[in-house]
């Protein structure tokens, strides 16, 4: 008898269409809040697509503004008022509602029922599915702290789950990590091809995801718990290792994982999606904390990042304007550069509709490699300045520049004693600074979510300021998303209020002020 899985069947649609709605627009067909317990069934091939665009709805959407606003490559439009509330680092209480129940309902839930199926031929389905299980317990972690995960999935626990402490989330992590990558190395079942919206079924990049991620994970415990995050950079490595003729290489992400959107059919990018329900409106516009950044380097990527307008007072147009100040006299009507199509983030654009949701991007997995050689951590014959420019390279030919224009931004004296100095005569420290700041760099736009995070583990970059339009006093800053009001009133092990400025468990580098 054909075992019977949990699925929405309006989750059906969110595998068709993969984002057809925003979390602010029309909600109907996105609706994760039906009953668990009154499930409808589907194959366990179904149900990968369906966990996987739930998980790519949230880092493309809610994840993507909130991230990239707090890393201050976006702000609010002064001629409109959608986000004003993000900027000011006071969100609604039910702002999260939706994400957390897609998280859960949608990608979780979905994901670990592949992972304990027992139909012959999938395990391949399975060791992806507890991947993004991993991948989504990381990002669901990372940005509301504590978390439910062992009673999280049951469903006869799921109304009122206990919340687990961020380690603990963070060792189902690693355990889904293992269980993924041992169900890919011990089995030849087919693969689900079409079916997995990020590698199209394609086991050499699910390892190299695997390790990736390990790294990631690892690394994020680097400030809190050194010794658990070096034997898990370590592992990955092990993991990783192919030698050929003598020679030993590391299988780790070269390619973006991400998921790939339409320009019709409901097919289309979640944060274009969103703008669209929203007529249009350009919302989210350049931030000079970021723009000042770019051009003090000379970088050429934020004319890719950003469709830059001329400065023209008499016209009333500005390359990018403070953070937060969208309610300042003199930005009064203004029209500010908006992000560009190519990450999705320009309204009136159709070409946002196909930008892609960066899960982890290749340029991202070169500076972990480098930040773990800093660190010591790495095997021995890794080259510090190799990983870190083919990092910049990455990022570069991944917006339509070249490797040599990279190499040329390298080279400018400017960049050479702010970013490639350090990697050669810094302490530890310095090279970890160079590299996550070059990181800030490359995610603008499509990984904010990932940059705001770094900045919460590492401090760096160092120049960001405090929005004009922050409403919590002093020196603080968004720390942690909050959580969701239907927690509050839903869930008897709810554990209380969270301020946005409480630092996660992981973040050593803000002391709650």
């Amino acid at each position: 008898m054909k075992r019977k899985y949990l699925f929405n069947t309006k989750q059906v649609l969110l595998t068709v269409v993969i984002a057809a709605v925003s979390l602010s627009g029309c909600k109907k067909f996105l609706d994760v809040n039906t009953n668990p317990n009154s499930p409808d069934s589907a194959a366990p091939n179904l149900l990968l697509p369906a966990s996987q665009a739930a998980t790519g709805q949230i880092m493309g959407n809610f994840f993507q503004i909130n991230g990239n606003i707090w890393a201050q490559y976006w702000t609010q439009n002064p001629t409109s008022s959608q986000y004003r509330t993000v900027d000011q680092y006071n969100p609604a209480a039910t702002a999260s509602d939706r994400a957390w129940n897609i998280l859960y309902r949608g990608a979780l839930v979905n994901a670990d029922l592949i992972t304990k199926s027992n139909d012959a031929g999938i395990a391949y389905t399975r060791g992806i599915a507890h991947l993004m299980k991993a991948y989504t317990l990381q990002v669901t972690t990372d940005a509301f702290g504590d978390v439910p995960v062992k009673e999280a999935l049951q469903s006869e626990l799921f109304r009122n789950p206990h919340y687990d402490a961020q380690s603990v989330v963070y060792d189902s992590v690693f355990y889904n990590i293992d269980r993924g990558l041992a169900l890919m190395n011990a089995s030849a079942s087919a693969s689900p091809g079409a079916q997995d919206l990020v590698f199209s079924g394609s086991v050499a990049n699910w390892k190299a995801f695997a390790n990736t991620l390990r790294l990631k994970a690892g690394l994020r415990l680097a400030y809190i718990d050194a010794v658990k995050a070096k034997a898990q950079v370590q592992a990955a490595y092990t993991a990783a290792a192919v030698t050929t003729g003598g020679v030993t290489t590391y299988s780790f992400l070269t390619v973006d994982a991400s998921i790939k959107y339409l320009s019709t059919g409901g097919n289309e990018n979640p944060l274009y999606n969103e703008m669209v329900g929203l007529n249009r409106v350009q919302n989210i516009v350049a931030s000079t904390t970021a723009v000042a950044q770019f051009d003090a380097n000379s970088d050429p990527r934020v004319a890719k990042f950003y469709d830059l307008l001329p400065v023209d007072a008499t016209a009333k147009t500005d390359r990018s304007i403070a953070q937060g100040t969208y309610a300042a006299g003199a930005n009064n009507g203004k029209t500010v550069s908006p992000p560009s199509p190519l990450v999705g983030g320009r309204a009136s654009n159709s070409a946002s509709a196909t930008a892609p949701v960066k899960f982890i991007s290749a340029a991202e997995s070169w500076f972990l490699q480098a930040e773990a050689v800093a660190r010591n951590w790495a095997p021995a014959g890794q080259v510090l300045a190799t990983l870190y420019t083919n990092g910049v390279r990455a990022s570069f030919t991944s917006v339509g520049l070249t490797a040599g224009d990279a190499d040329t931004y390298l080279g400018v004296a400017g960049n050479v004693t702010q970013f490639v100095t350090p990697l050669t005569i810094g302490t530890e420290e310095d090279k970890i600074k160079s590299i996550i700041t070059q990181k800030y760099f490359a995610m603008c736009g499509f990984q904010g979510f990932e940059a705001w995070t770094e900045w919460r583990r590492t401090g760096y970059p160092t120049f960001f300021v405090k929005s004009a339009a922050s409403v919590i006093g002093g020196v603080r800053m968004p720390l942690r998303m909050l959580y969701p009001a239907t927690e509050s009133t839903t869930n008897t092990n709810y554990p209380g209020l969270k301020v946005i400025y409480a630092p996660v468990w992981w973040d050593t580098k803000h002391p709650l002020l």
